[in-house]
């Protein structure tokens, strides 16, 4: 009788420990790719949800919908990258199961460029790309021969190119368009020398251009005024606003996931919206 206790026991010792590393396991997959919407229990039961994300206004935008997906039983993991290369590289190894901060034009050419299939699930916001003030506090104050920052990434260094245009500065060739370059300007009354920069380099080297084209995520991370201090900007009801909304990112095998229908539900929410609007006044705009 005894010995059969004791191997009874030291039966239910090892079924108890093997449930113990299973519910490990469970625990530690993450993400849309590796299990679908687990029940609103526990902290531990939740479906975790890595995305990469711009600082502003994207981590902060998805700060808001962190409860939202928690009653859902989701776990949003926001991690923040002040490039536009990474959170794309990332995504595709495997690193994050979705971004949110770059444009179409800017993931058909990054997917081309790199031989990778990430896909869009959804538009969530558009930011205005401005002209903004560096020694020339004035279109008319840049000096013959000035320097003007712009992108050097393909889609918005092209879009850059446009506003220049549209505010008189330059004129590109006929038919250009999200493909121009440099190379397309035709005139260039004041001779101004374009300086191509990384995305996020370009309100830092503000103060040593006469002005710098810069994406409106970036200039709110700089501390301008984007309706008072944007000497011209993209027409918030243009098709600019549409061609150029910011998001959801994925790989193409999770787009039809339950955590990221879930994901971009929230993202396109009243909420959202409501606070898009009053946070960030006109520097961004929802599209949804």
């Amino acid at each position: 009788m005894k010995k059969n206790f004791k191997s009874i026991l030291r039966l239910s010792v090892f079924a108890a420990a093997a449930l113990g590393l299973a519910a490990c396991g469970t625990g530690d997959k993450g993400g849309a790719a590796s299990s679908e919407a687990a029940s609103s229990g526990s902290e531990a039961e939740k479906t975790v949800i890595t995305i990469g994300a711009s600082s502003t206004p994207h981590a902060e935008i998805l700060e808001q919908v962190k409860e939202d997906l928690a009653a859902e039983g989701y776990d949003l993991d926001i991690k923040i990258f002040d490039d536009y290369v990474l959170p794309n590289t990332a995504l595709n190894d495997g690193s994050l199961d979705a971004n949110f901060f770059q444009h179409l034009p800017y993931l058909e050419n990054f997917n081309k460029e790199h031989g990778i299939d990430l896909v869009s699930v959804g538009g969530v916001h558009f930011e205005p790309l401005g002209i903004y003030p560096g020694k020339a506090a004035s279109l008319d104050a840049i000096t013959e021969g000035g320097k003007v920052a712009i992108p050097n990434d393909a889609t918005n260094g092209a879009r850059a190119l446009l506003l220049l245009e549209a505010a008189g500065l330059i004129k590109l060739k006929d038919g250009a368009d999200i493909t121009a370059t440099s190379k397309d300007i035709v005139e260039n009354p004041k001779d101004l020398e374009i300086v191509e920069l990384e995305a996020a380099q370009v309100a830092r080297a503000v103060q040593d251009v006469d002005v710098a084209v810069i994406n409106a995520n970036y200039a709110l991370e700089a501390d301008f005024d984007v309706e008072k201090d944007s000497l011209k900007s993209e027409d918030k009801d243009s098709e600019a606003a549409q061609t150029y909304a910011n998001i959801l990112v994925v790989r193409a095998e999770d787009q039809d996931s339950d955590a990221i229908k879930a994901l971009l539900s929230a993202l396109q929410s009243e909420k959202v919206k409501t606070f898009i609007n009053e946070t960030y006044k006109g520097a961004v705009v929802p599209v949804f």
